[in-house]
């Protein structure tokens, strides 16, 4: 199964790319993630909360297809530990079908149409990270996951 992530927003902190560059490279050994970076909204600073959420909402589900499954990240989802998101990771493995598609929305979270199409949320931790940091724990956890499958020795227990 392939795993596209789609972010909100260029990285501001070079330290994050380079993060994400390194687990990204990781990762090509379990398969491709596909790391789509959409542009910030244009004159955001004269646009309000819900205007910038309907335009970011609308590049989103651009780049996603009718058949794939997608996930928000959103302080409102289920929790997991690195372990059973693994093997969450490995239940949509197996049942196949599109790509696994998990969006890491912009400050101010998705617009209406964006949680219509998700089929699921997950949050990272009840604490409150920047929509930038967030995608450098997420890849690490992807990674993470991964390797907990392969049953690798990067994660302990």
């Amino acid at each position: 199964m392939r795993i596209k992530l789609i972010v909100v927003g260029r990285d501001h902190k070079g330290f994050v790319s380079t993060g994400i560059s390194e687990y990204t490279k990781r990762l090509n050994k379990y398969g491709k993630l596909e790391y789509i970076v959409l542009p910030d909204v244009r004159n955001a600073r004269k646009k309000s909360t819900a205007e910038i959420k309907h335009e970011e909402g609308t590049a989103i589900l651009k780049k996603i297809k009718p058949n794939d499954f997608v996930e928000l990240l959103d302080e409102r989802g289920k929790t997991y530990s690195s372990v059973q998101f693994a093997q969450h990771l490995q239940g949509r493995f197996n049942r196949g079908g599109g790509t696994l598609v998990f969006v890491i929305g912009g400050p101010y979270g998705f617009s209406e149409a964006v949680y219509q199409r998700g089929d699921g949320k997950l949050a990272l931790s009840e604490m409150t990270f920047s929509h930038q940091m967030i995608r450098l724990f997420f890849v690490e956890q992807i990674y993470r996951a991964m390797t907990i499958l392969k049953g690798e020795p990067y994660h302990h227990e």
